[in-house]
């Protein structure tokens, strides 16, 4: 069966196109309780779930966020905006960081912004975050491009068929992960940094 990399390729930017944020005015202003939490989430990142049973986030997932000191805990079982925002970073990181690499991660934040007593609320620290993040979007979708163009002329020497078809998409997928690969090291490494300087 021949794989169609054309079409793959353009799912793949197209998503890219579709990537958002949850805002901050998204997030009730109001405390909510761990089941209102929980529908929140699955209601606003229902569209990222690769499987229809993936859990986007359960009662034992906050509980354990807040045992492994990502999250402080509730108070009178409630959860704040700050508790919302953090929970929306844990998210994202979950899924290439360790847990310890988050609480590092998050730490500064916790003790810093989280009482919103600082000059900076961790909502706004949330919305510039968000920004940034939208502005990748457009050079990630041209390293894809030049991912999927430079896969494309690989394996010439292979007649044309679903053999070459096979490699030039595993070549694809190694590119991309590679950046994965590279991009998590970086972040590892400055982890490490902020660890050794606090146990200094």
């Amino acid at each position: 069966m021949k794989i169609d990399m054309n079409d793959i390729l353009n799912s793949i930017l197209k998503s890219l196109d579709q990537v958002d944020y949850i805002r901050p005015e998204e997030i009730p202003n109001i405390d909510l309780y761990m089941d209102q939490v929980t529908t929140f989430m699955d209601d606003h990142y229902a569209s990222t779930k690769r499987y229809s049973e993936d859990k986007i986030l359960t009662k034992t997932m906050i509980n354990n966020y807040t045992k492994n000191n990502l999250l402080p805990p509730s108070v009178k079982k409630k959860y704040s905006k700050e508790h919302m925002i953090l929970l929306i970073f844990i998210y994202y990181f979950k899924n290439i960081l360790s847990i310890r690499d988050i609480e590092i991660m998050l730490k500064p934040l916790k003790e810093n912004y989280f009482s919103g007593e600082n000059c900076v609320e961790l909502s706004r620290l949330y919305s510039e975050v968000c920004e940034m993040e939208k502005s990748r979007i457009a050079p990630m979708k041209a390293s894809v491009q030049e991912a999927y163009e430079k896969s494309q002329s690989a394996f010439q020497d292979i007649p044309e068929g679903d053999s070459r078809d096979e490699l030039q998409l595993f070549a694809f997928l190694c590119s991309l992960s590679f950046d994965v690969y590279l991009k998590k090291n970086m972040i590892e490494k400055i982890i490490d940094k902020l660890a050794s300087r606090e146990d200094s």
